[in-house]
C-alpha cells in the first residue's frame, strides 16, 4: 500500500547516477530534470551535507551529432566548459545502460570520443580523444600574498601549471588566490607538478568552481603536456594523483587513459 500524501512528502523525485573517476565525483541526471535555476540546484545536489555530494553535475541531454550533450556544472553553481573526468564517467553511465564501446560526448569544449578499453563491473576503462593543447609560455603571478611561475595550458579548458621539488603546506591558499588574479579573467584550474622520472609525474590539484580535488582529467592533461613542452619527461606520461592514476599521450592530439566507477543510483527529492 502506498504511503498517504501529506504537505511534507516530496512532490518530485529526481534520478541521477554518481559516478567517479580517480576520487574525482560526480551526478548525472538527465537535462529533463533540469530545473530552471540550474547553478542554484547544481549547489544543492552537490552539497556533501544537505545534498547527494559531489564535485560537479554533469547534466545529460540529446545531441544529433554525439551520444551525448553534458553541460557541466560545478559544485558553486559556476559552469565548465570540460571535465576529462567527468567525461569518462558519462561514458561509463552511457556504455552500462547501451552496451557501447565507445561512447560521443559533446561537452562545451567539442566533441570528445570516449573508447571502452576494459569493464571490471562497475569499473569502466576509457582513452579519450582530449583534442590538441594550447600551451603558452612562462608567466609570472607577483602580488603581495603570492609568488609563482607557471605555464598557462589550455585543454578547452584553462589551467596554470606549477612545477615544484615538493608539496609544501599552505598550497592550496597560494593556488585559490592564484584563480583570482586579473591575468585569468575567467578564473583557472591550478595544478603543481613534482617529476618523479622520464616517464612519471606527481600532481596537487585546486580546480576552479571547486576546490581541491582528488584528481582532473584535464588537470592530469595540462601537467603532463607542460611537462613534455618544457623537456622535463616524454610521452607517455603516468600522472599520479592523489585519486588515482592515469595516463596522457601527446602525438600531436592528447589522449587521456583512465577509470570511471559507477557508484549508485537513487533519487533526489525535490
Amino acid at each position: 500500500m502506498s504511503p498517504p500524501q501529506n504537505e511534507h512528502q516530496p512532490n518530485t523525485r529526481i534520478p541521477f547516477t554518481k559516478a567517479s573517476a580517480c576520487g574525482n565525483d560526480f551526478l548525472l541526471v538527465d537535462g529533463a530534470y533540469a530545473l530552471a535555476d540550474l547553478p542554484a540546484f547544481s549547489r544543492r545536489l552537490c552539497d556533501r551535507h544537505r545534498g547527494v555530494g559531489a564535485d560537479g553535475v554533469e547534466w545529460l541531454f540529446p545531441d544529433a551529432q554525439a551520444d551525448v550533450k553534458a553541460r557541466l556544472i560545478n559544485a558553486d553553481g559556476s559552469e565548465a566548459e570540460i571535465s576529462g573526468n567527468g567525461t569518462r564517467c558519462v561514458a561509463a553511465e552511457i556504455c552500462s545502460r547501451e552496451g557501447k564501446t565507445e561512447v560521443v560526448v559533446r561537452t562545451g569544449a567539442g566533441l570528445k570520443t570516449c573508447r571502452l578499453a576494459g569493464r571490471q563491473g562497475p569499473t569502466f576503462e576509457f582513452e579519450v580523444d582530449m583534442g590538441q593543447p594550447q600551451v603558452g609560455g612562462q608567466l609570472s603571478i607577483e602580488t603581495m600574498w603570492v609568488r609563482a611561475v607557471g605555464t598557462k595550458v589550455s585543454m578547452g579548458n584553462p589551467h596554470f601549471v606549477i612545477f615544484v621539488d615538493n608539496f609544501q603546506d599552505g598550497w592550496q591558499r597560494q593556488a585559490a588566490l592564484i584563480g583570482t588574479q586579473p591575468q585569468f579573467p575567467k578564473g583557472t584550474n591550478v595544478e603543481y607538478v613534482a617529476v618523479l622520472g622520464t616517464n612519471q609525474i606527481e600532481i596537487r590539484l585546486f580546480e576552479r568552481g571547486v576546490g581541491e580535488t582528488q584528481s582532473s582529467g584535464t588537470g592530469s592533461c595540462a601537467s603532463a603536456v607542460a611537462a613534455i613542452a618544457s623537456g622535463r619527461v616524454a610521452s607517455p606520461v603516468t600522472v599520479i594523483a592523489p585519486g588515482g592514476s592515469q595516463t596522457v599521450r601527446w602525438e600531436n592530439q592528447v589522449y587521456l587513459r583512465g577509470s570511471a566507477t559507477l557508484i549508485c543510483r537513487g533519487e533526489f527529492f525535490v
